[in-house]
């Protein structure tokens, strides 16, 4: 049996992860076999700059820290090599571990699920969540599609004062 000391640097470890977990607004674990630390450490290099963090923990500890919030469907994924990798934004976590295998063309490295605003996320839909623009991109289109109106509306209405001088000054 493990001493009381260990015990509780353990229970520290799994509510460190639950909080994580509950204060994420998306988290999602990723098989990262195959991955050597160069690698690792640059991916967590990666994920500091765009405020993302990237961990690995026992799966024990993480399978834990799931059921206490209720994320049982988590469960029956942490096996074999798992890292975690928390954000506030719900796209941020898929989109940049799709990114790094994309750029470093690391097939093994792989999702095995997640969850997204409270909600399980296979593999697949995490895979297809990568593929979105980022908020500020969608952001910045939702912006453009609502000014695009006003300036066509400006041009023309430009456009008649223009015509409108060059017929005054033609008179």
């Amino acid at each position: 049996m493990a001493s009381p000391k260990i015990l509780e640097s353990k229970k520290l470890i799994v509510a460190e992860i639950t909080e994580k977990m509950r204060e994420a607004k998306a988290f999602v674990i990723v098989d990262y076999k195959g991955i050597n630390v160069e690698q690792v450490s640059e991916l967590r290099t990666s994920a500091r700059n765009a405020g993302i963090t990237y961990k690995i923990y026992k799966n024990t500890f993480m399978r834990f820290a799931a059921r206490e919030l209720g994320y049982d469907g988590l469960v029956e994924h942490l096996e074999g090599p798992s890292a975690i990798v928390f954000s506030d934004d719900e796209v941020a976590p898929a989109k940049l571990v799709s990114d790094f295998v994309r750029e470093h063309r690391l097939p093994f490295l792989a999702f095995k699920v997640g969850i997204v605003d409270g909600n399980l996320t296979t593999a697949e839909d995490l895979a297809k969540l990568a593929q979105l623009p980022s908020k500020e991109a969608l952001l910045a289109k939702a912006i453009g599609s609502i000014n695009a109106p006003i300036a066509k509306f400006v041009y023309l209405i430009d456009a008649i004062r223009k015509q409108a001088e060059e017929t005054q000054a033609a008179s």
